[in-house]
């Protein structure tokens, strides 16, 4: 069946949502992972999908949120420390740098819980939506989105997007120095506790000059101040939303198709939400193929982009859909590219980690730009046109899915 009238309606879907965006966004307060805030605008749309859909649950799971920046302060404070003892003793400087920086790998480059256990539980939710189709089904679709709001990068909101990056990579660079100047140490004055001398010294001085950024690390992210995530990731959330509102105004139910949304809590917190989601449902949806295009930060039409790995580089996604998003923007003559997540991750990792075939889209130059994780990221900051445009490529890879268009 064609989807024609819900690609000529893009204009009014996209009204719909910064309306509802700007309306979460005024009602229900900050929305931080495990907060209140995020609990009724989860409850809020999931009573906007019952409108437009056959079955709509709600399912909470616990979520340690302050974990996924807590590894930072634990990080700085045990390389801070290895950096004097590197003078005295440079095998208790590498034990300590290891420990840092397997925290660091496991927090945040492979998103694993490491320290969750040591911070405050809270409850998040995952809200599911699924619309039959009107015969038997032969495949599934999922559009997802998060519905929490990240807390604001100090240096990207003061500074820019540019000074933030250049301070998380000249800190890399320092580390990756420091931790080859150890191994000189151990190498040319042994194990023992001996006091630096001559080229350990010289070598040692040397690696001060990056404490003081290594010391700024403790100020990246500021958890008093939550950002409105309008763009990231309401834009995610009613992008599912409205195709489900498209398809319901407009009549149309497909003959072989189930449409549905899911909308994962606790993105912002190491995607925790789609983490449990997947735990929960790791036996259901096999019964047909069944696919999820994941959407984060739909804000500039240029950078719209199918996401070929996720999870800062290092995890494919599933090819065929993304080709299959990608095909569908050149159906409609929209500006689509192939990339990557080089830094970060979206819900789309979390999915194929999960073993659903998974895609993830954005709309955002992933040079940091000053509303991403900033307060800036508010409904008068929105993109009309972006999400018009998002919204008609989605409705054309779904008339594409629908015909059974994903194998070819």
């Amino acid at each position: 069946m064609s989807l024609e009238k819900l690609k000529k309606g893009k204009e009014q879907s996209a009204e719909y949502m910064c309306s509802e965006i700007e309306h979460i966004i005024k009602t229900f307060g900050k929305r931080d992972s495990g907060s209140v805030g995020e609990h009724k605008a989860s409850e809020y749309m999931a009573e906007e999908l019952k409108k437009y859909s056959d079955d709509v649950k709600i399912e909470d799971f616990k979520v340690n949120p302050d974990s996924f920046y807590g590894w930072i302060p634990i990080t700085i404070s045990l390389m801070l420390i290895s950096v004097v003892a590197y003078f005295f003793i440079p095998i208790v400087s590498l034990i300590l740098l290891v420990v840092a920086l397997a925290l660091m790998l496991g927090e945040f480059i492979f998103y694993k819980k490491i320290i969750d256990k040591l911070f405050k539980q809270k409850t998040s939710y995952n809200v599911t939506a699924i619309k039959k189709s009107k015969g038997e089904a032969k495949r599934r679709i999922f559009f997802n989105g998060h519905p929490d709001a990240a807390c604001e990068w100090t240096f990207s909101y003061h500074f820019g997007g540019k000074a933030m990056t250049w301070q998380v990579l000249i800190s890399f660079v320092g580390i990756v120095y420091f931790a080859a100047i150890i191994i000189v140490a151990l190498f040319m004055q042994g194990f023992g506790l001996v006091i630096a001398q001559s080229t350990v010294l010289y070598l040692g001085l040397v690696s001060l000059i990056f404490v003081p950024l290594w010391f700024s690390m403790y100020w990246l992210s500021n958890s008093k101040i939550i950002t409105d995530g309008a763009n990231d990731n309401l834009t995610g959330c009613y992008m599912g939303i409205a195709i489900m509102k498209a398809l319901s105004d407009n009549k149309v139910a497909l003959e072989n198709t189930e449409v549905g949304v899911i909308l994962s809590g606790s993105e912002e917190a190491g995607l925790r939400g789609a983490k449990a989601w997947c735990g929960v449902h790791k036996d259901d949806y096999k019964d047909v193929e069944t696919v999820i295009i994941s959407y984060d930060t739909l804000h500039e039409s240029k950078f719209l982009t199918v996401n070929k790995k996720d999870l800062n580089s290092t995890l494919p996604t599933d090819d065929c859909l993304g080709n299959l998003f990608k095909q569908a923007a050149d159906n409609v003559g929209a500006v689509c590219n192939f990339g990557v997540v080089p830094i970060g991750a979206t819900d789309s990792a979390a999915f194929t980690q999960g073993g659903f075939r998974a895609t993830g889209i954005t709309a955002m130059d992933h040079v940091i730009q000053n509303y991403y994780h900033t307060r800036k990221d508010s409904y008068d900051n929105l993109d009309k046109e972006c999400l018009a445009a998002t919204f008609e490529v989605s409705v054309e890879a779904l008339d594409l899915f629908d015909n059974g268009e994903l194998k070819k």
